[in-house]
């Protein structure tokens, strides 16, 4: 059974996956009490789906882009159970979480998340007989900025507030995701996880480190 942990952003996520089924998923927004919330929340997802940590083979962490500091919340987490444990652990780009869970179409694919400071951190993706692989570096910068630059049809994903939605609904050439597909799922990164696992694509707990995106030379918060 692999456990699959997501804190990179305010919404966080947890999932318990074996291969088959989701046994259980759970997702809630934070206002900063990333650290605070997160072990009872495990317990609680345990509890509910009668599973105890001694039944968790491996683990999946979403590794960012996304807030310096909820991400090292969710890091610190897996890399203290695989350790203590040793259980291999699997990082996977956030972003790759999000675009995951789109249907493949022919048109490009832009997955984004918040990344303060009225900026997105985002990636390029493009449709592959495997499904979306990411093109090219991650980058980030205002939703103004990201829309100027897009050439052609294009679908968009991810998190945005409700007037970046109507900004991007506007330009009738981009494909604006539903909400229902923009939410990060912590199953679809437990799947990615599983799925990396199975091909023991495993990372080193101990050096395992997050994505951050720096603006101006700082660190996102």
């Amino acid at each position: 059974m692999l456990l699959a942990v997501d804190t990179s952003t305010a919404l966080v996520g947890l999932a318990l996956y074996d291969g088959d089924r989701v046994l259980g998923e759970t997702m809630w927004t934070t206002s900063q009490h990333h650290t605070t919330e997160l072990s009872p929340a495990l317990s609680g997802l345990l509890n509910h789906c009668g599973v105890t940590m001694s039944m968790v083979n491996a683990l999946g962490v979403a590794i960012g882009p996304g807030s310096f500091t909820s991400l090292r919340v969710g890091l610190s987490l897996v890399k203290g159970i695989a350790l203590a444990r040793s259980l291999p652990v699997m990082g996977v780009s956030t972003l790759d979480v999000i675009a995951s869970a789109q249907p493949v179409v022919k048109h490009p694919l832009i997955a984004l998340l918040q990344a303060g400071r009225t900026r997105v951190a985002y990636g390029l993706y493009q449709s592959h007989r495997s499904g979306w692989q990411a093109e090219g570096p991650v980058r980030s910068g205002t939703l103004d900025e990201l829309l100027e630059g897009i050439e052609e049809s294009t679908v968009i994903a991810g998190e945005l507030t409700s007037e970046e939605r109507k900004k991007v609904s506007k330009n009738k050439s981009l494909l604006l995701a539903s909400p229902a597909l923009c939410i990060r799922r912590p199953a679809v990164l437990a799947e990615l996880a599983w799925n990396r696992w199975q091909e023991n694509q495993v990372d080193d707990a101990a050096s395992l480190a997050p994505i951050y995106l720096h603006v101006a030379g700082t660190p996102i918060q």
